[in-house]
């Protein structure tokens, strides 16, 4: 076949694909359509807003690692001006994605929200780094290689997905659309760790090695847990309606209270509680109340002591 020939049959498939995919049957169920002239959320923009807000919360650290107390003032005004540019648009984009209006233009309602949740975000950065830090001192704790908390902030993938969530539950909590799913799931995709916006999760909190790790939407996490790899804690089942659709919403993931450890590749679904102190061995499937204290592995019945270590 000449190259002649040839080009013109690749020519006419490219029109014929083009027809099919044009055709709105096709479409119509994978096909955004921008309301207001909003354009989607960026992941390119909520990726710096991620690096300035590290820049800001440990500084010298990420971002400018040169900074020093005498510049500390100009590097946390600096980059928190650009947080406040950056997020205020992406929650707007955010609210405008399931903006049920159909008309175009600007829509001032979303964007004097979108200012006002930036603001409050920015006033609780305070309190998250609190968090943080608490989080970085538990993983130098609970890691026996680990050599200081600081190697945790710029080494441990738990840092950063948990710095991704507490960001994230912060906007969640202040009913900002989108971006919070967003930031958590750019975090699963780099670290592995899977931490739904909505899971509330207490002081002190440590993931080591943590790929695999998945947290559910509606999980509650006390104070000084600690999970291994590959942990899941997750929901048992998934209700349905007369329509045979699933049920949105509802407590459907564990509660697990403080100075519980839960070891690799154990799994903990539905809406039981996992009482203060409890260890759980790896590999244990748990779908069941588990009383304070509270000591289980493979092939041992629930309340049979182990010796620190042995087998979990």
């Amino acid at each position: 076949m000449s190259e002649f020939r040839q080009q013109a049959k690749i020519n006419s498939v490219l029109e014929l694909t083009t027809e099919q995919l044009c055709d709105p049957a096709s479409y119509e169920k994978v096909y955004h359509r921008p309301l207001h002239d909003e354009p989607m959320p960026s992941v390119a923009a909520l990726s710096e807003l991620m690096d300035r807000l590290r820049a800001v919360l440990f500084p010298g650290y990420f971002g400018n690692s040169s900074v020093s107390p005498e510049s500390m003032r100009y590097h946390i005004g600096a980059n928190l001006f650009e947080v406040d540019r950056l997020l205020t648009d992406q929650v707007r984009r955010g609210y405008c994605f399931f903006c049920e209006l159909e008309r175009g233009g600007e829509c001032q309602d979303c964007d004097a929200r979108a200012r006002r949740l930036t603001g409050e975000f920015l006033g609780a950065l305070p309190q998250l780094r609190e968090l943080l830090a608490e989080d970085a001192q538990a993983a130098y704790e609970g890691d026996p290689s680990s050599r200081s908390p600081g190697e945790t902030i710029f080494c441990y993938p738990s840092l950063v997905a948990l710095t991704h969530y507490r960001v994230a539950h912060v906007l969640h909590t202040l009913g900002v659309d989108l971006i919070p799913r967003i930031l958590t799931e750019m975090a699963h995709a780099a670290t592995g760790i899977d931490i739904h916006p909505g899971a509330v999760i207490g002081r002190r909190f440590f993931i080591d090695h943590g790929t695999g790790t998945v947290i559910g939407e509606t999980c509650i996490i006390g104070d000084n847990v600690r999970l291994y790899q590959g942990v899941t804690l997750g929901a048992k089942s998934f209700p349905k309606d007369g329509q045979g659709r699933l049920v949105k919403g509802g407590a459907r993931h564990p509660v697990v209270e403080n100075d519980v450890v839960i070891y690799s590749g154990a799994t903990v679904l539905g809406r039981i509680t996992i009482g203060q102190g409890a260890v759980i061995g790896g590999n244990v499937w748990v779908t069941t109340d588990l009383p304070p204290g509270a000591r289980i592995s493979q092939q041992r019945p629930l309340g049979v002591p182990l010796v620190d270590g042995g087998g979990i």
